[in-house]
């Protein structure tokens, strides 16, 4: 396990949403160079930068044509690497994006599979035997190439299926078994993409949908049989590179594929939807955190509590605020709702990870799709820094050239005005960084133990050997039946009275144990 992972903090930039220095309406790497201080600052010490390869931009970068090459919107690999250097100098770890399961159409690699004849890219993707042949089940485009055959899509036309083979074989005429030496060099291609990335400077990989690798392969042991030799060649060769999977399933991807990390994604059953983005059929919002919902903790832990149970030792549950896939979690709670979520985000065991303009409380802002981002696009838009300047601070373009419009309402959130106000939210995450930081007792791997866990809403939770954190996130007064002595930090208003603290409405509180 790397060890820089225990005290990491994570900040996840879509990069071109985030700075832009040459003024053509896209964010670029000098961008993000020059906001490095301004990430320190606030408190985060690792990165993760969305897809930054050459790409068509039919899915925001999803659509990889080419790994070992940066496009040319963000600057050039030269800018990548001094990236990486600039960050390190600051004591900032960086992680790239990686998708593993497809490419671009445009990739050198399909183009060679399409090929009529046998190539050593032939079984690079995954095609049915002749063209007429589209069995049920799975995604086939037609009639797009000279090869008698149809290929596999993962999601969009534009994306067809790398080959990792087919763990249960229903069609032998044309699937291949993933332990077959045909498909090996599949593999063995996206290791030398990461080869290639941690030899220039990077610090490791979120995956892009991990599970999704091996076909038929219902409960994953294929995929993660995979994993594990990415894994072993890590440890070997790489020992401080991080590996994070998109999986949602933490004892699959630690204990059998072998990441470090898992995110916890807005999964309907899982905590993080639970928590901060849980609005019912009627538009009533049950969130957890909004003060209204008035819900048991109880079941906002869930099956979280087991996860961490059953992965505890062999890696970290990741709970997120957002990204860029999902809404932003300010078009669910307020300012002061959110103070609460940030503080149980950050006071969770495992590897926090933080989108950019969370911290500002920016919003979801409703729009037209942009390469590929349909509902997802309100929440890619421009980072908002500065109300005086043209964009927001993003960009000097004219506003008909921005990647996306930034939001113009009178009253949008920037960091210029946050970062002048003391009590800002913007400031409160740079607290409760220094927070976390600073006390070993709530990084990544020290023990949570549920203490108090009422109907009422109210939570408390042990952390180490000495932390408590304590929520009301009511619109109500509470009480919590434990001294809150010795308070590290808190918002909203913890009262002690003799063995009890009475939690003013939406308070947290964060206290040491005698």
């Amino acid at each position: 396990m790397p060890v820089w992972l225990k005290n990491a903090r994570f900040y996840e930039i879509y990069p071109q949403s985030f700075y832009d220095t040459n003024g053509d309406g896209i964010g670029d790497f000098d961008g993000i160079i020059a906001k490095l201080d301004y990430i320190k600052q606030l408190g985060f010490n690792a990165l993760w930068i969305n897809p930054c390869f050459l790409s068509p931009f039919m899915d925001a970068g999803y659509d990889v044509q080419d790994y070992y090459k940066v496009a040319p919107r963000y600057g050039t690999n030269e800018d990548l690497y001094r990236l990486f250097d600039q960050a390190h100098s600051r004591g900032i770890r960086v992680i790239l994006d990686l998708v593993p399961g497809h490419t671009s159409d445009q990739c050198e690699w399909f183009k060679q599979s399409k090929l009529p004849y046998r190539n050593e890219y032939s079984d690079r993707y995954i095609w049915s035997s002749n063209a007429w042949d589209r069995p049920a089940g799975y995604s086939w485009v037609a009639g797009n190439a000279d090869r008698d055959g149809c290929y596999m899509l993962n999601f969009f036309l534009s994306q067809p299926a790398l080959n990792y083979g087919f763990n249960k074989i229903t069609h032998p005429e044309w699937q291949i078994s993933y332990t077959d030496p045909r498909v090996a060099g599949t593999l063995q291609a996206m290791m030398d993409v990461m080869r290639f990335w941690l030899d220039h400077g990077a610090d490791g990989f979120r995956v892009d949908m991990a599970d999704s690798l091996v076909k038929n392969d219902d409960d994953k042991s294929a995929t993660a049989s995979l994993w594990r030799k990415v894994r072993a060649m890590l440890d070997k060769d790489y020992p401080q590179t991080v590996i994070v999977s998109e999986w949602c399933n933490a004892p699959r991807s630690i204990n059998q594929a072998g990441f470090h990390c898992d995110f916890l994604l807005d999964h309907w059953t899982k905590m993080v939807h639970k928590a901060f983005r849980n609005v019912n059929e009627q538009g009533v919002n049950k969130s957890y955190f909004c003060k209204t919902a008035h819900v048991s903790a109880a079941d906002m832990l869930g099956d979280y509590l087991v996860e961490l149970q059953q992965t505890r030792g062999n890696g970290y549950i990741s709970v997120i605020s957002g990204n860029h896939d999902t809404d932003r979690i300010a078009r669910y709670l307020d300012e002061s709702e959110l103070r609460l979520a940030y503080t149980f985000l950050f006071t969770l065991p495992g590897v926090p990870f933080f989108y950019y303009g969370d911290e500002i409380g920016m919003r979801y802002l409703p729009q037209h799709s942009k390469e590929g981002g349909f509902q997802r696009t309100g929440s890619r838009t421009p980072m908002q820094w500065d109300s005086a300047l043209p964009n927001m601070g993003f960009s000097s373009a004219p506003q008909d050239k921005l990647y996306l419009d930034v939001d113009r309402s009178a009253d949008a959130p920037n960091v210029a005005d946050q970062a002048a106000d003391g009590n800002s939210l913007l400031n409160f995450v740079r607290q409760l960084n220094v927070l976390r930081s600073g006390c070993e007792d709530l990084q990544a791997d020290a023990e949570l133990a549920v203490m108090y866990c009422s109907d009422d809403g109210v939570l408390c939770y042990r952390r180490g050997n000495s932390v408590a954190v304590a929520f009301n996130p009511t619109d109500a007064e509470r009480t919590l039946p434990y001294a809150a002595d010795d308070v590290l930090f808190q918002t909203g208003k913890a009262t002690v009275t003799g063995l009890q603290t009475v939690l003013a409405p939406q308070t947290a509180v964060v206290f040491t144990l005698k």
